[in-house]
């Protein structure tokens, strides 16, 4: 599309709690300016439903190895769908810091925390259920790229 942007399109397929969803995606992801990643996905589903996507991390070098990386994501729903338990408007999000050590740039070992929340309607569904609207999670794992 642009130096640095890119343009997406795929499909997605929610299974799970409720019924299954099928979603066609249409996104664009890049690197903003100050080098932020920056990704925005729009996905159009069956019946009216609609919902869009926003991410973006940024990576601080600490050592030419030793990255630590922020990250933040929405999601956010075009159409309540009390099936899924999902409201209308911002449903959920989650924040978080990965820290990573690059072996080679092909092979980096991570740990990291999250923190995600449920909002608006999605909140009031959990409640209603007995769940928590927001938890932490402790993340690790390992980035290969090639």
């Amino acid at each position: 599309m642009a130096p640095y942007w890119d343009t997406q399109l795929g499909v997605r397929y929610d299974s799970g709690v409720g019924p299954d969803r099928g979603w066609l995606a249409f996104g664009i992801q890049g690197l903003a300016p100050y080098w932020f990643e920056v990704d925005a996905t729009a996905y159009v589903g069956g019946n009216g439903r609609s919902a869009l996507r926003l991410g973006a991390e940024y990576e601080l070098l600490l050592t030419q190895r030793l990255i630590l990386q922020p990250r933040v994501e929405f999601n956010l729903y075009g159409k309540r769908d009390q099936a899924r338990d999902i409201g209308r408007g911002l449903s959920d999000g989650i924040a978080g810091l990965r820290l990573r050590y690059e072996i080679t740039r092909q092979i980096a070992p991570y740990v990291g925390v999250e923190w995600a929340a449920k909002f608006g309607q999605t909140a009031g569904f959990a409640r209603a259920e007995g769940e928590k609207t927001t938890e932490t999670r402790w993340v690790a794992g390992l980035r290969v790229w090639f």
